[in-house]
């Protein structure tokens, strides 16, 4: 009994002391587990995704380009110059145009979503149809550069290039006059005014930059606007149509001035202006002086024949490559560059690149078009 006793002790002892083991390695292996899990937690933490601005994108990436539409020299240059300097540059291009069409525009833009572009270059159609399409693009994380025009009220736009729209209007304002005094003689010249496609931001703002050169000479009498159609609103030309022009103006000169002259005509660009100045001659009209914009070829023409005083220049190669100069530093991961200046379109504060128009005269016209071989063509 006493050996049956003593062997029943010692099982029990050694029992006790393997499940303390046990337990004790149990614990062991917990408090192991739990430090390697916390130093590879601590070690392997992942880091913040880079912004968006600071990660580029591929070299060939996809890039879309949304004209407004190919009417008018400007436009159907930058299609041909994205295409193939996009190219050149290695990324992959999708231009379109959408036939003055908000709606094909929209549906555009959402094709070049679908197919993966980087960034989309827009030249509105109208600039305050847009909103809902890109705010959908820059939710994907696609950059939204404005070309030529301002987009409005949409948070969802990085930039604008551009010539500076107010400063353009000056320009038109101050040739008018200077070719008044050099053509028409001494004052008090007549004139009418004519504005821009309303959806284009950029057409009240030529107005504008050009009433404050007029409106002070017309308020001292040197101006006389004889039709008294003196508001944006009144002098607007629906889609920049120059058959639209032609028919405002024939209407102004039958109205008022079947026993005046006109002297001069504020046009905002080179189609208007070539339309105002038909009119004018089939009216038994000298011609009038004429503002523009553009310097389309057959204006070009007309400046060295003398029958246009002047345009604005915008060289299209320059737009598009400052664009192109801007999606490479998007590309490579630079971010934005610095802009001009900003402007407010109704959601944000949109920063600006903002190049200088040059007025176009025949007595600078080959200065003016010295790089241009194929305007300088147009002089012989």
């Amino acid at each position: 009994m006493k050996k049956l006793l003593s062997l029943l002790i010692m099982v029990s002892l050694i029992t006790v002391m393997v499940a303390g083991c046990g337990k004790t390695s149990e614990r062991a292996e917990s408090e192991t587990t739990e430090a390697e899990t916390t130093e590879t937690s601590e070690t392997t933490e992942t880091p913040e995704a880079p912004a968006a601005e600071e990660a580029g994108f591929a070299a060939d990436a996809v890039i879309g380009v949304a004209l407004p539409w190919l009417g008018t020299q400007n436009w159907a240059e930058a299609d041909e110059m994205f295409k193939s300097k996009l190219e050149a540059a290695g990324f992959e291009a999708i231009v379109q145009h959408a036939d003055n069409k908000v709606p094909t525009q929209q549906q555009q833009i959402e094709s070049m979503v679908q197919n993966g572009a980087k960034v989309i270059v827009v030249g509105p159609v109208d600039g305050s149809q847009l909103g809902g399409v890109l705010e959908e693009a820059a939710a994907a994380g696609i950059f939204i550069i404005g070309y030529d025009r301002l987009i409005e009220n949409t948070t969802a736009i990085d930039g604008v290039v551009q010539f500076d729209s107010i400063k353009t209007g000056v320009l038109q304002g101050e040739a008018l006059l200077a070719g008044l005094a050099a053509q028409k003689g001494e004052g008090p010249y007549n004139i009418e005014l004519f504005g821009g496609g309303p959806a284009d931001p950029n057409a009240p703002n030529f107005f504008k930059g050009a009433m404050t050169v007029l409106q002070p000479k017309i308020d001292d009498g040197t101006l006389v606007v004889v039709s008294g159609q003196t508001d944006f609103t009144q002098a607007a030309t629906m889609d920049w149509d120059n058959s639209k022009a032609q028919a405002r103006m024939d209407s102004l000169l039958s109205g008022f001035y079947s026993d005046k002259e006109i002297h001069g005509v504020l046009c905002p660009n080179d189609g208007i202006a070539r339309a105002v100045i038909t009119a004018a001659g089939q009216a038994g009209q000298d011609t009038p002086v004429t503002s523009g914009l553009d310097a389309e070829n057959e204006t070009v023409t007309w400046i060295w024949e003398d029958r246009q005083y002047s345009t604005i220049a915008k060289p299209t190669d320059t737009l598009v490559s400052k664009t192109i100069e801007i999606i490479k530093a998007l590309q490579a991961g630079n971010g934005l560059p610095a802009p001009d200046e900003t402007t407010d379109n109704g959601m944000k504060e949109v920063g600006i690149y903002a190049l200088p128009p040059l007025v176009v005269t025949k007595e600078n016209i080959k200065e003016a078009f010295a790089n241009d071989p194929g305007r300088l063509e147009l002089l012989k």
